[in-house]
């Protein structure tokens, strides 16, 4: 698996994504807390590889712009997915769920000014599949 993108730990730590962010960042927190297993099976205590992410976590949740916080918490999440599957499946769906999450705010500001024009001007956000002219069906 690949490591969890540092932007995106970031962001989530920082409250981006509203009410989705905060829920995934909250999933990434129980993912972390849940204990490691190897084979099925309950590693016992002190026995695990290094490192939960617990403290990396909470470093990050402190401070979301520290880039050496994100850094630490996406190599143990890696370190963590690489030697238990479990865990490594739960990252992985949780990773995919979290990249879906609009980081970025909603608020569109768009602006015409000056000069006239003579073309459609659509105004919006996110725009997908839009096309302008005729089709070659049309010509």
């Amino acid at each position: 698996m690949d490591p969890v993108s540092m932007g995106l730990l970031t962001a989530l730590a920082g409250g981006a994504g509203g009410e989705l962010g905060r829920q995934a960042w909250t999933g990434l927190g129980e993912l972390v807390r849940r204990p490691f297993r190897r084979g099925g099976a309950a590693v016992p205590e002190g026995s695990a590889p290094e490192g939960s992410g617990e403290a990396e976590l909470a470093r990050l949740a402190r401070d979301p712009g520290d880039a050496a916080a994100a850094r630490a918490l996406s190599v143990v999440l890696h370190r963590r997915a690489a030697a238990d599957a479990e865990f490594e499946e739960r990252l992985r769906r949780w990773d995919e769920a979290a990249r879906r999450i609009s980081l970025t705010g909603g608020d569109v500001h768009n602006s015409i000014s000056g000069g006239t024009f003579s073309a459609p001007v659509i105004q919006g956000r996110d725009f997908t599949g839009t096309t302008f002219g005729t089709s070659p069906a049309d010509g």
